[in-house]
């Protein structure tokens, strides 16, 4: 007889409010008992399943039999001068994902990871450097979200998925993690305050469209012809920019909500008339607005930050071509927490 192999419990966090009423009748219990089980996960933010007092104590320990309760551990967090914070997370396996929170004016945004690390190795974007490791399973994506709230004591009023990873590249567990966060027994959090950024993974811009939530989709763009994005942006290659242009464009038929153009403005790169003329004028054809932003540099390459007045020169010249246009703020760069910087750990210099 062979030896016996147990089946390890999975994360309660991995289930839908849907999925989670199913496991239960699977179980015999009452598929009304989930949004209980919601209601002490996500909002009384209950860890361990002997605290669920509403519960009945064989269903209690059914649970604990079946279901574990993960939390992700703060390896370290530093603080900006600008009041950015990036926290280290340490999974279970040892890998290590960055999630930043960044204050402005009444905002305080979340920028979350899906991946430990990212296959798609921008060439400017430190979060490839060290290679692909995995995806984030729903129940991390969702850790990082209860972390940063039970650290802040109060409500993040956004979410954006532009941290490590590409967000379609690991679209079911992504998904599963935005139908609980949006779910009102769930983290309630609305659709509209969220925003998945993509860096042109255009298989899957239809899978946003199905998933039929209002949250925004904003596409990284960061280069107008496919000669300079192929070498920016290797993703180019296998989704070029017709390509991606093609895909936004169905996703806007098919009642997506208005998409944001994304631009890592590069000084002497990306920067000039002819770059703006082609900016412009695929902002109009999709009807989007661009977001610029300054290069955060990185060490070890080339790359260089654009000073304040060209940039405002880049963002005049797609106004003047009727694109709508704001200029991000970069914040966070003095703790590597800026647009492109996350790696996973943490600078020396970061360390307190």
């Amino acid at each position: 007889m062979g030896e016996m192999v147990l089946c390890p419990r999975i994360d309660v966090r991995e289930l839908t409010l849907a999925e989670l009423r199913a496991e239960l009748e699977r179980l015999g219990e009452k598929p009304f008992r989930a949004a209980q089980i919601f209601d002490w996960l996500y909002k009384k933010r209950a860890t361990r399943f002997e605290d669920f007092t509403t519960l009945g104590k064989p269903l209690r320990e059914k649970l604990a039999g079946r279901f574990a309760i993960g939390a992700l551990e703060v390896a370290d967090q530093c603080a900006s001068a600008d009041g950015t914070v990036k926290l280290l997370f340490r999974l279970g396996d040892g890998e290590h994902v960055e999630t930043v929170l960044i204050p402005a004016g009444r905002r305080l945004t979340v920028c979350l990871s899906t991946q430990v690390g990212c296959k798609f190795a921008c060439a400017f974007c430190a979060s490839g450097r060290h290679g692909f490791k995995r995806d984030l399973r729903p129940s991390e994506i969702l850790g990082q979200v209860l972390a940063v709230r039970a650290a802040l004591g109060r409500e993040p009023t956004n979410y954006v998925f532009m941290g490590m990873g590409e967000p379609l590249d690991n679209w079911a567990n992504v998904e599963t993690a935005l139908r609980i966060m949006n779910a009102p027994e769930g983290l309630a959090v609305a659709a509209r305050r969220i925003t998945v950024s993509t860096a042109g993974f255009a298989d899957a811009f239809r899978k946003v469209a199905a998933l039929d939530l209002q949250i925004n989709l904003s596409l990284s763009l960061h280069a107008v012809t496919d000669r300079l994005r192929d070498r920016l942006m290797p993703i180019n290659r296998r989704f070029p920019l017709e390509t991606v242009i093609q895909a936004a464009e169905d996703y806007i038929r098919s009642g997506g909500r208005m998409l944001t153009l994304e631009y890592c403005v590069i000084a002497g790169l990306n920067d000039s008339l002819d770059d703006a003329d082609g900016l412009a004028a695929i902002a109009r054809r999709l009807r989007a607005k661009v977001n610029l932003i300054a290069y955060s540099p990185i060490e070890g390459l080339p790359f260089k930050t654009p000073p304040d007045a060209e940039l405002a020169r880049f963002k005049q010249w797609l106004e003047e071509r009727k694109v709508g246009t704001t200029l991000r703020l970069s914040k966070g760069r003095d703790i590597a927490a800026a647009c492109g910087q996350l790696a996973g750990r943490f600078k020396e210099r970061s360390r307190s």
